[in-house]
């Protein structure tokens, strides 16, 4: 391919992944910054935007939003060579939202890989504020950070704290996550799927020792009493309905997972246990710092969640599988040095 093109992994339309030509990168905003991609992760987003089940983009699309790489260029603040990974939510600094420390939730948010092409290339620029440091992790750990970030914010949104109760509902990379950095912070973890094959996962690779298969085994197990804190990852309407009776007294509920659905409660039930209700979106740039740390302290596995990596030529062969397949998958990591 010529020097003033490069080769991109492009969701054309769904159902038709391809490796098409994208004109390099030529010039570098004043306070953006040029950054060699090194390898990106594939989450549900992704698998979405294959499927056409994503409700806000339009084709073609070059996806990719769980970023590392290194920057390409001195400047705005960085030197060529550093190691980084980016948040792909681009926020716009100005709404209300923004304005009060909440750039995850801004009103006119665009995320890399879904409301403008993403990092499935070469190389991206990005906004400075954007890029985090990656010293002292691998390429594929830096790409795993964004995906473990959003459950890491769910659980500093849900207040949990040493010794609580927690029940996770979807046991999906999101709720994987979710319960990693619940445990963290010391709270007593059990998940709840449908899939015994994700439970025994969950157990291997994690050491998460009890698992459920439906809400009301999960309430039994607590003694009736419910849980502190239940998240819900599973991405079902039916299933966080289903998940309001096994929040304790004095309980709080956090929804990570986003449905196109109306979700409906008993008010009384949720009024006699004062309980909380609370939406997470996306994370912020503490999230990110925390499982960067995580990582650095050897606290999260990343062998154990990186089900495999790929060249962008063997996604292209595998990607219709993989998205038909992924019940199996944590992640899939996409090398681009390789």
């Amino acid at each position: 391919m010529s020097g003033d093109m490069m080769r991109a992994g492009v969701v054309v339309a769904p159902g038709h992944f391809a490796i098409e030509p994208r004109a390099a990168v030529t010039e570098v905003p004043e306070g953006w910054v040029l950054v060699d991609i090194s390898a990106v992760g594939l989450c549900g987003t992704d698998y979405h935007i294959l499927e056409g089940k994503h409700p806000f983009l339009n084709y073609p699309r070059v996806i990719g939003h769980e970023l590392s790489g290194r920057v390409a260029r001195d400047g705005a603040g960085w030197s060529a060579g550093d190691k980084v990974l980016i948040n792909p939510y681009l926020s716009c600094g100005k709404c209300r939202a923004c304005k009060r420390g909440k750039p995850n939730c801004c009103r006119n948010i665009e995320v890399l890989g879904v409301h403008r092409d993403g990092g499935l290339v070469p190389q991206l620029v990005v906004p400075s504020e954007n890029l985090y440091p990656g010293d002292g992790l691998t390429a594929v750990q830096a790409a795993m950070v964004e995906f473990l970030a959003i459950g890491a914010h769910a659980v500093q949104r849900s207040g949990v704290s040493e010794g609580d109760t927690v029940l996770v509902t979807g046991v999906g990379p999101i709720g994987i996550g979710t319960a990693l950095f619940a445990r963290l912070k010391g709270a007593q973890v059990s998940l709840l799927d449908l899939s015994d094959e994700r439970l025994a996962m969950a157990s291997d690779r994690f050491g998460f020792s009890e698992g459920h298969r439906s809400i009301s085994a999960a309430l039994q197990a607590s003694g009736g009493e419910g849980y502190d804190i239940l998240f819900d990852a599973t991405g079902h309407a039916g299933a966080i309905e289903a998940g309001f009776p096994a929040v304790g007294h004095g309980g709080t509920y956090v929804l990570v997972s986003v449905v196109k659905d109306d979700i409906t409660f008993n008010d009384p039930e949720f009024h006699k246990r004062e309980m909380r209700l609370i939406g997470s979106r996306n994370a912020l740039k503490s999230d990110f710092d925390w499982v960067i740390s995580a990582f650095r302290d050897n606290l999260i596995d990343a062998d154990a969640l990186c089900s495999s990596v790929l060249t962008l030529d063997e996604l292209a062969d595998q990607f219709s599988v993989l998205s038909a397949n992924r019940s199996d998958l944590i992640k899939v990591v996409v090398n681009l040095d390789r």
